[in-house]
């Protein structure tokens, strides 16, 4: 086993799904131009290798941390540069997350904690900005033009220790952050705080967090609201940080938070909406029935919180929001178990998220969602040598799935099997994360 001591820059897109809802092939243009003529000359200009391209997302490793935040500065500056002029909704915005640490390789992709911590800094960027952990902040010193905003100590998803964090000013960081000022808001924009566990028992974690995501998937479905994602607001969890201070963090004008409480076959759901101007409650209530009723719970805290935001929902999106994959209480939670190990990545999560998601869809073989979690942990295990197993014989073992799906619904659970079953598509996801064109195949699929 190869290792070695590397600095990685880990950068996103920030509102990729929203852009590629909009245009799918317009935004798939306008990153493979950017990737061309921005991100390649300058990561090879500063000596760095990119180690791979995940759809929204790609990784670089350097030699120096220097060179690292170098190349991020001016990746910063030449992509501010090429937005100038473009609408808003197409504009390609980055968030950087640099770290410096001991890397395992293998082949030519790279694993270990330092890649795991500089994915878990990136969303702590502002868009258009750059966070870096302290080890690459005592590398840097005085060797280049740029400032430091000691954001403190951070504790990161599935990270033992917390870990420094300071934000990179200059003029990179100035342009994105008077873009951001300058630009006016278009919508309502609102970030829902993870759910905090009221259980009293550490193993429903799963449940409070897959409450806090079916919100976060209703309210983006209202055309009106700038909803932000899971992976921003998570950065969150299990931190006691003041509302005002978090909505300037993020810069959102209202702010939903809540705690969840599961015993038995009951549950208890207390939500409210935060004006983060006036540090002012706009709406709160206490949900309490049984657990079977859970969907009907989760429909009417989304539409409250659009009703107390005073924003009309249209037929489609009242309809698109009491739309579920399944309306069986059982499987939803087989399937929040398994989202849950997925999320925590590792080849034996991933092998426990498959048990899951096939338990789920044993109780109901339509689930949807459990189709498209099992597809992308199938293709993540493959990717990390987990999983040896041929496609065909795959497909037998979720043939009997497909089966129990009624006759007209077959092809689109086809269409979802396959994908779960072939080599070749996780081969491809491997080389260019082909996965983010799949939901378009089968939109009519998610809720």
């Amino acid at each position: 086993m190869e290792r070695r001591l590397a600095a990685i820059l880990a950068a996103d897109v920030v509102g990729y799904s929203r852009m590629m809802q909009a245009d799918e092939a317009g935004t798939l243009a306008a990153l493979t131009s950017r990737h061309k003529e921005i991100l390649q000359p300058l990561v090879a200009k500063h000596h760095g290798r990119i180690v791979k391209l995940m759809g929204d997302g790609v990784l670089v490793e350097f030699a120096s941390a220097v060179n690292a935040v170098a190349c991020a500065a001016e990746l910063q500056e030449a992509m501010n540069a090429a937005n100038a002029g473009l609408p808003e909704g197409q504009q390609i915005v980055l968030r950087i997350g640099i770290n410096l640490g001991d890397v395992i390789v293998e082949g030519t992709d790279i694993y270990g904690d330092g890649v795991n911590v500089a994915a878990r800094i990136e969303p702590l960027a502002e868009p258009g900005g750059i966070c870096v952990s302290a080890k690459v902040h005592g590398e840097i010193s005085n060797r280049l033009k740029i400032g430091f905003e000691d954001l403190g100590e951070q504790c990161l998803k599935n990270m033992a220790e917390p870990v420094r964090v300071y934000r990179v000013s200059g003029p990179a960081a100035s342009a994105a952050a008077m873009r951001q000022q300058s630009a006016p808001p278009s919508k309502l924009s609102i970030a829902v705080l993870p759910f905090v566990n009221m259980s009293g028992d550490p193993e429903q974690e799963y449940f409070s967090d897959g409450i806090t995501e079916d919100i976060i998937t209703d309210l983006s479905k209202v055309s009106t609201l700038n909803v932000l994602s899971r992976n921003t607001v998570f950065t969150f969890k299990g931190k006691a940080v003041e509302v005002g201070r978090i909505a300037r963090r993020l810069n959102v004008g209202h702010v939903v938070e809540g705690s969840v409480r599961k015993s038995g076959g009951r549950v208890r759901i207390t939500a409210q909406l935060i004006d983060a101007a006036r540090d002012s409650h706009v709406w709160a209530e206490r949900y309490d029935s049984e657990l079977s009723d859970i969907f009907a719970l989760q429909d009417e805290i989304s539409q409250a919180i659009v009703a107390a935001l005073k924003v009309k929902l249209l037929p489609e999106e009242k309809k698109a929001i009491e739309t579920r994959s399944t309306y069986n209480p059982e499987a939803y939670e087989q399937y929040l178990l398994g989202r849950d190990y997925q999320l925590r990545l590792g080849t034996r999560n991933l092998k426990i998220a498959i048990r899951f998601f096939g338990r789920a869809l044993d109780i109901d073989p339509h689930y949807a969602r459990a189709w498209a979690m099992l597809a992308i942990s199938q293709a993540g295990l493959y990717w990390r040598g987990g999983s040896k197993e041929p496609g065909s014989q795959r497909r037998r073992k979720l043939s009997p799935w497909i089966r129990a799906w009624p006759r007209r619904m077959r092809p689109r659970a086809e269409c979802w099997r396959r994908r779960a079953a072939s080599t070749t598509a996780s081969r491809n996801l491997r080389k260019r994360f082909v996965w983010t064109r799949i939901p378009t195949t089968c939109a009519s699929l998610l809720p």
